[in-house]
């Protein structure tokens, strides 16, 4: 039977594709079991009692749509924050958020700027709306701020992207840099400034609130999936000025939220003394997984997510032996995909009984592949 004939050009000419194979989809190809989950970037120390308390209690409500406005999670954010609710805009994880901005602003052939080897799904969601990457690497393993700017400015690009902490390679740059780089943008560039690890990196690299709150041209997205352990949920939230944020109700999903991620996003908000043990316990696997590293004569590279990247001192082809080969003893990772990034592996933070599975395995993956 042929396909339906009728999709648009655009969508005719992508391919079907996943940005990430997960590790379910191993487990099925392989036909083996995934023991240590540390590949995804997840937090695997969970979400805190508290969460999973009240998504107990407000189980039976699961017969209502969340509430279209979001109205109470905007008010929470709003004064965790110290902003005004004009000023979030929340969707379903920043992935779909950054869907979102992708078609507030790209058309056919639009030059859209961000670093060779950056986060894949924000390429993804350019592509699907006809947009042009224009990508720089990435310099000592940081995205490069000047190459971004000096790229915009000759594209006359309208939109950028930028991780900070960044996102596959841990790096981070600090508050006065990620400040004066916004501030340098042409007015008609949207920077799209992904704080995905805002909580887990150190206080100098997070601009404050105010910094950029009065900028028109920065949307700031943020996530419960890393330090408040909610990835599942699939809650993120976006901080701008009220004009640009509105634009989000002209295009949204108004049902999109799960009313159970909202009131376990609520009940993680509220348990700050939880989120402060959590970020304790990814930064002690931080160091764990850079010894294990150094005990195997790999280079882990400063991070200040919940993972790290580590330097496997070859090239990609290595990386990759590496990764297949600790799959099969149930370790699943990840590793960068462009070069030269992709010399490294990417361990996710988790429970110490996944990092001894990985220190168990790492040498003997690394004595095989030679």
């Amino acid at each position: 039977m042929s396909a339906f004939s009728r999709f648009t050009p655009l969508i005719s000419a992508l391919p079907s594709t996943v940005p990430f194979v997960g590790p379910e989809a191993l487990e099925r190809q392989r036909g083996l079991s995934v023991k240590a989950r540390i590949g995804a970037n997840e937090n695997g120390f969970g979400p805190a009692p508290s969460v999973i308390a009240a998504m107990r209690e407000r189980a039976g409500d699961i017969w209502m749509y969340n509430d279209p406005e979001n109205y109470e999670l905007k008010q929470a954010l709003a004064a965790h924050l110290g902003v005004q609710p004009a000023n979030i805009a929340v969707g379903e994880g920043i992935d779909s958020l950054l869907g979102l901005i992708a078609r507030m602003v790209i058309e056919p052939g639009t030059p859209v700027v961000t670093s060779l080897g950056g986060y894949p799904t924000f390429n993804f969601h350019v592509v699907g709306f006809g947009g042009r990457l224009v990508t720089v690497p990435y310099v000592d393993d940081r995205e490069d701020l000047d190459g971004l700017l000096e790229a915009v400015k000759r594209e006359n690009a309208p939109l950028v992207y930028f991780a900070n902490p960044d996102n596959p390679m841990g790096s981070w740059w600090d508050a006065d840099k990620i400040v004066a780089f916004a501030r340098a943008l042409p007015e008609n560039c949207l920077l799209i400034l992904d704080e995905a690890y805002s909580e887990t990196g150190p206080a100098s690299s997070l601009p404050d609130i105010s910094a950029l709150i009065d900028l028109p041209n920065v949307l700031r997205t943020r996530t419960f999936s890393k330090a408040y352990g909610l990835a599942g949920a699939r809650v993120g939230y976006v901080i701008g000025a009220p004009e640009t944020v509105l634009t989000f109700d002209k295009i949204r999903n108004h049902f999109g939220m799960n009313r159970l991620a909202t009131v376990a996003a609520l009940a993680a908000l509220k348990d700050q003394a939880y989120l402060a043990e959590v970020v304790g316990k990814i930064r002690a696997a931080r160091e764990q997984i850079g010894t294990i590293a150094r005990d195997n004569g790999l280079l882990p590279l400063a991070s200040a997510t919940n993972f790290v990247a580590i330097d496997c001192g070859r090239d990609g082809t290595y990386a990759r032996a590496i990764v297949d080969g600790l799959i099969q003893h149930g370790v699943f990772i990840r590793m960068p995909g462009v070069a030269p990034l992709n010399r490294c592996i990417r361990v996710s933070v988790g429970p110490k009984q996944d990092l001894e599975l990985l220190a168990e395995a790492l040498p003997k993956v690394l004595k095989a592949i030679g």
